[in-house]
């Protein structure tokens, strides 16, 4: 169950604890982990990239919002059905008064970028010959999908980091998985037409950010929703520095 600071680590059920047959069987259980997480994520990826265009959808945050949200809280059921068993007795929020005001002002803060700030922002430019990312072009509705998706892959995070702390693994070797994972899983913005630039860029990015996310998981209080607000305000602050450079007419 949840510790004194929020931390999700917990016993977890019996089939989650270590095996006491050593090494080989820590690395069987890891990969049993590692292997059913990584694979609703890369299912998912593609998913959105070929099946969505599949059945006449865009795979666009700017020009379908509406489809890209539906899907990704179809993802956000799935995962709550498949790895249910990681979440048990899992409280992501504490019952506090500090917290309600947290989440208030979070989203709060993120209609209020999305909605009334970024429109405001100086048009970003684009010179180069081939399409640009959607991030380089995103409108506000772009921001109502990502939310959706960040909380799908956050839930993942959860499901694993809860999983190997179960496993009774150190905090850097959870580190180093998630960022293994949430970092070798940004590979498959390639297939969304994104140079290979911005996969490394967004790989790298995702691997540190991965480091980070089982310390707020496990050590801080309400640690899910700062693990939720640092992912959300990367793609903010990605989103707008091109606005924020771009060159102003002379």
């Amino acid at each position: 169950m949840a510790d004194e600071t929020g931390s999700v680590a917990d016993a977890g059920p019996a089939s989650d604890r270590p095996a006491a047959d050593g090494t080989g069987a820590q690395q069987t259980g890891l990969a049993s982990i590692l292997g059913p997480i990584g694979l609703v994520w890369t299912v998912s990826d593609l998913g959105y990239y070929f099946l969505l265009p599949a059945l006449g959808l865009a795979s666009s945050y700017n020009a379908a919002p509406g489809a890209s949200t539906l899907y990704y809280a179809l993802w956000v059921a799935v995962a709550l059905a498949l790895f249910r068993h990681r979440y048990r007795a899992w409280k992501p929020f504490e019952n506090e008064p500090s917290t309600y005001l947290l989440l208030s002002l979070s989203v709060a803060a993120f209609v209020l970028f999305a909605a009334y700030l970024l429109p405001l922002l100086p048009q970003a430019s684009w010179t180069q010959s081939w399409s640009p990312p959607e991030v380089r072009i995103a409108t506000p509705w772009y921001f109502l999908p990502k939310s959706v998706e960040i909380l799908f892959q956050q839930l993942l995070i959860v499901a694993l980091v809860r999983a190997l702390s179960a496993q009774q693994c150190s905090l850097r070797k959870i580190a180093v998985c998630c960022a293994a994972l949430f970092g070798g899983t940004h590979a498959l913005l390639a297939f969304g037409g994104v140079p290979l630039g911005y996969v490394a860029r967004f790989m790298v990015a995702a691997s540190a950010f991965g480091l980070m996310f089982p310390y707020l998981l496990l050590r801080v209080p309400n640690g899910f929703a700062y693990s939720y607000v640092v992912h959300w305000l990367y793609y903010a602050v990605t989103v707008a520095m091109p606005h924020i450079v771009a060159r102003q007419p002379t």
